[in-house]
């Protein structure tokens, strides 16, 4: 382009040196595997005097360089390279105007730009100690010497180069390629007007010169698959939610009412986005009267009828329902409702989908390079490889985004035991010891330790919950003791024994009867939730209704029964979505909740909504009643009315507040009504009244009651059992 200003410099009086490019680095830069494009790219003091400018532009008709609204052609070099030396004194402030076939457009130069990541970053990186990694790492919208457009910065260590494609840059990385930030790992560019919205991914190039697309392992939001880009995000969501983190940050879960609903988000109401959801999953809960949900699958997942553990993006909620602001609305809408939010995290594994985490620069980086140690036999994943200081920052600093970030009131962690052993499905000559011998594992243990540690520190209020399913001794202990700092613990082995007490005709459950109070010999030796999860009542287990023998009646009433034995039981409780109704089939990612059961029009439905209002008015007792939840780690908080009653079927215990005010709790899962039936409770309790019976008439029980006060005696209180039914007594009052 010709020159029609005096102001600018005639590129003819410096004349062009015999080469502006050398050809090695040349090819370099259009095989992606240059780690310094900004050394030639961009305007560089020229050695004979004046500034060489390169750009390299494919499929380019021209690129001209403008100075203060006066533009210079560079001479086409071919193959997209384009470079001119002009007589500036300095380096001037300018932009490239680029014409192709179909039109021209001036553009800022990414090469002109200093590093957007600055040291204290990369180092942090490298220690692996940087708790904020999401805005170090990733896309980032900014204003960068005073230019707006996006940072993109990505973890690839044995990359022999990285370049970033999009559709700013019609998916062809050419003209694109990051810098190395040196000993970090880190590969970085600065683009200008790129904004939120934008989809992208990074073309890496490894070390033996294979390539592929990668998703950005710190992506905020990816498009809605089972397309896979990452897309550039900001968030300017407006939380209302300051009063529900304010008396958070107060409590202890462990001496405080905690009842949860677990939450399949896509299925509990299918079709429904984040924000349609909002509209109704917190008035439902809260009439429930579960103190909390736990959500999944949020993070991103490539199929949207699982559940949502084999992660590809671990800092996006799932597209599926919406946009990330779209997930805070939903959390705040919870949280105005009085409804904490929980997250079920998967920290253990991820999947093996090419364009994702695995091999992510060529070799492996997330996962160990040790075969044995790097595949997990159950799932056919990879493992992390937590004894990286950059794969767990990547983990710690990941706990503490959804936290932060997203309000969450705290995370439940799938699958710990498979973390804590190195010979987890394992068989001989498949592991190798630890230093010690052992087969504990202690990267993951150092890991476990540093996130509940760090999550705990950063965020009060919140809560990290253990799926562990072993013995393995304090999972909820404080790491400065030496636990791995959990706050709760999934108590599976009461879940396992409960579900196959009550799956036994009452007619055998007497040779099982253990199977009901051995839970009691372990009970404090943890901070325990008792669970019945979304794993019990899928892929084959049947429902929990299901479950129960019998006719749909008995099924029905040891449901009713079991729930109330549950929420009276030392620990706290959750349940899976479609249990609260008694549902009777699996869960259907397709379907949902069978909601239609609730129908008045459906014959059997007042079964089903008498199953839902014996669990809201368990909540609401148990709310009100802290005996039922104060002392839940304090053996003082228990003691045994009749453990013994084997030939009866008969549970009987006393729950006890701080103030030492008791609550009778007593199970009969008999088929048969119990006339008189003698307990020995304490003498200073002159008579007690029912506050709960899972057998009255309103739940669709036989509404045998113990009417009235039941006044007790110096050799105890005589009551009324019903069948198949759990009966709370509280002191009368006066």
């Amino acid at each position: 382009m010709a020159l029609h200003d005096s102001a600018l410099p005639d590129p003819s009086s410096l004349g062009r040196p015999d080469a502006l490019w050398d050809a090695d680095e040349r090819q370099r830069l259009l095989s992606g595997t240059h780690h310094d494009p900004h050394g030639l790219l961009g305007a560089h003091p020229a050695p004979g005097g004046g500034v060489v400018f390169r750009a390299l532009r494919p499929r380019a008709r021209g690129v001209s360089v403008v100075v203060d609204g006066m533009a210079c052609a560079l001479d086409d070099d071919g193959g997209g390279f384009f470079s001119a030396v002009l007589p500036f004194p300095g380096l001037p402030c300018y932009t490239l105007r680029v014409a192709y076939e179909d039109g021209t457009s001036e553009v800022e130069d990414p090469y002109r730009f200093l590093p957007a990541l600055g040291e204290p970053d990369l180092r942090l990186i490298r220690e692996g100690r940087h708790e904020e990694l999401w805005k170090a790492l990733g896309a980032e919208p900014m204003t960068h010497q005073g230019v707006t457009g996006t940072r993109f910065t990505v973890w690839a260590p044995n990359a022999r180069g990285v370049r970033v494609a999009g559709d700013f840059n019609f998916w062809d990385a050419t003209a694109y390629p990051m810098r190395s930030l040196g000993s970090s790992g880190v590969w970085e560019l600065f683009v200008p007007g790129i904004s939120a919205g934008e989809r992208y991914k990074f073309e890496v190039v490894a070390r033996d010169g294979g390539r592929v697309m990668k998703v950005d392992p710190m992506a905020r939001r990816t498009e809605v698959p089972p397309a896979t880009a990452s897309v550039v995000a900001v968030s300017d969501y407006e939380w209302g939610d300051e009063e529900w983190l304010a008396q958070r940050s107060g409590s202890a879960v462990h001496e405080e009412p905690f009842s949860v609903y677990e939450v399949h988000l896509p299925s509990w109401r299918p079709g429904l986005t984040y924000r349609q959801v909002a509209d109704e999953l917190p008035a439902y809960v809260r009439d429930l009267g579960f103190t909390h949900v736990q959500l999944m699958p949020i993070a991103e997942h490539p199929f949207g009828g699982s559940w949502g553990y084999q992660v590809t993006s671990y800092y996006a909620p799932t597209a599926r329902l919406g946009s990330p602001d779209d997930f805070r609305y939903l959390v705040d809408s919870l949280h105005r409702a009085g409804v904490g939010v929980l997250l079920d995290w998967v920290p253990a594994h991820f999947p093996k989908d090419e364009w994702a985490l695995a091999r992510f620069d060529g070799e492996p980086l997330y996962e160990p390079g040790d075969w044995r140690r790097a595949e997990h036999p159950d799932w056919g994943t990879y493992e992390f490889d937590l004894g990286r200081t950059e794969v767990r920052n990547f983990l710690v600093a990941n706990a503490v985004y959804w936290c932060e970030e997203f309000h969450l009131d705290g995370l439940r962690v799938d699958a710990v035991a498979s973390m804590l052993y190195l010979d987890y499905s394992r068989d001989s000559g498949q592991w190798t010891p630890n230093v010690h011998g052992g087969r504990e594992d202690l990267d993951a243990v150092a890991f476990l330790q540093e996130m509940n540690a760090t999550v705990y520190r950063r965020v009060p209020g919140v809560m990290t919950i253990a799926e562990e399913s072993t013995a393995w001794g304090g999972v909820t202990r404080p790491t400065d003791s030496g636990g791995l700092g959990f706050g709760l613990k999934w108590n599976m082995g009461w879940m396992h024994d409960s579900l196959g007490y009550v799956g036994h005709e009452p007619v055998h459950r007497r040779y099982h009867h253990h199977e009901m109070t051995f839970s009691m010999v372990y009970a404090y030796s943890e901070n325990y939730v008792l669970p019945i999860s979304h794993d019990e009542v899928v892929h084959g287990k049947r429902s929990l209704v299901s479950k129960m023998p019998g006719d749909w009646w008995q099924q029905r009433a040891n449901h009713r029964a079991y729930l109330g034995f549950m929420w009276s039981h030392p620990g706290k409780q959750l349940l899976f979505m479609g249990q609260e109704f008694a549902q009777g089939s699996e869960w259907s990612e397709a379907d949902g909740p069978d909601w239609w059961l609730l129908d008045a029009e459906y014959g059997a439905g007042a079964d089903h909504r008498g199953v839902r209002d014996l669990v809201r008015d368990l909540n609401t007792v148990y709310r009100r009643t802290p005996a039922l939840w104060q002392l839940d780690t304090d053996p003082a908080g228990f003691r045994w009315v009749a453990g013994d009653a084997a030939e009866d079927n008969v549970f009987a215990f006393l729950r006890y507040d701080a103030a030492g005010t008791p609550l009778l709790a007593i199970s009969n899962f008999s088929p048969v009504v119990r006339h008189g039936y003698r307990l020995d409770v304490p003498g200073s309790v002159p008579a007690w009244q029912e506050v709960l019976n899972t057998d009255a008439a309103r739940y669709g029980g036989g509404d045998v009651r113990n009417s009235g006060p039941v006044k007790a005696s110096s050799s105890g209180v005589e009551l009324t059992l019903p069948p198949l039914a759990t009966v709370w007594l509280a002191p009368v009052r006066g």
